[in-house]
């Protein structure tokens, strides 16, 4: 396993409401992860209640990373592609990538990624199922079903052990997106991406599309093929399915 990184802390806490929210609470000067054991009152994307039983993974690393704001965002890849990273080196196969920040295990949600902006400072946020996964009534409904990494594969991490992994392949990835910019990120996370050349529903704020995933720009938005032609998205919900409820607004392609 690599050592852990430089000039970055870590503090582990027994319990606290968010490691997001700790991060942002504690505002420390250089990089640092935060990892809690039990979180009382995690969040996902859009606000939306993250399930965190004991045993699961939640940690949150804050930091100035500097560079344009533009870049910022594509955090969220290197951070999925860590991850993949960390779990490949303990001996997880069947891993994929799912747009913008979802980590698959056999087609089941492991984990989930949350960035957070505050100035020029960034919150990254990682959820892992490591011992236990949401029950179905916890799960919004045509979302991917969620699963453990001790269910699917028998093997057990402490979540001590899954950021002794992941802190040195974020800063790998880091430093790869620092150096030669986003081009090697996006092949690499292409190279892992669930679904692509496949079909896909795409909820933005204000209209759900059906389409063929058929690539991520040099900016990180979905390229979506519709029949209406290609739609660049820069931020969305993907389902693997229609949504429950939706009327879509384009035909699927074939």
């Amino acid at each position: 396993m690599a050592a852990w990184p430089a000039d970055v802390d870590r503090v582990v806490l027994e319990s606290t409401d968010s490691t997001s929210a700790e991060a942002a609470r504690r505002a420390p000067p250089g990089p640092t992860w935060i990892l809690a054991r039990r979180q009382t009152a995690a969040r996902g994307r859009r606000g939306r209640a993250w399930s965190m039983p004991e045993g699961n993974f939640a940690a949150s690393l804050t930091w100035r990373p500097g560079g344009a704001p533009a870049m910022h965002a594509l955090r969220s890849f290197t951070a999925s592609l860590a991850l993949h990273d960390a779990l490949s080196g303990m001996g997880v196969a069947g891993l994929t990538l799912k747009w913008p920040n979802d980590v698959l295990l056999e087609g089941g949600k492991l984990a989930g990624i949350l960035l957070e902006g505050s100035g020029d400072r960034l919150i990254l946020g990682i959820g892992i199922n490591l011992v236990a996964a949401p029950g179905a009534a916890e799960v919004e409904p045509g979302a991917v079903r969620p699963v453990s990494l001790l269910e699917a594969t028998g093997l057990r991490v402490t979540p001590e052990a899954m950021l002794d992994a992941l802190a040195p392949a974020f800063a790998a990835r880091e430093a790869e997106l620092v150096t030669w910019g986003f081009a090697p990120i996006r092949r690499a996370w292409l190279h892992r991406a669930a679904r692509l050349g496949e079909g896909v529903t795409a909820r933005t704020m204000r209209e759900t599309l059906q389409g063929t995933f058929e690539d991520v720009d040099e900016d990180g938005q979905l390229v979506l093929r519709t029949a209406e032609g290609p739609r660049r998205i820069p931020a969305a919900d993907i389902f693997f399915g229609p949504v429950p409820g939706e009327e879509t607004e384009a035909a699927l392609c074939s």
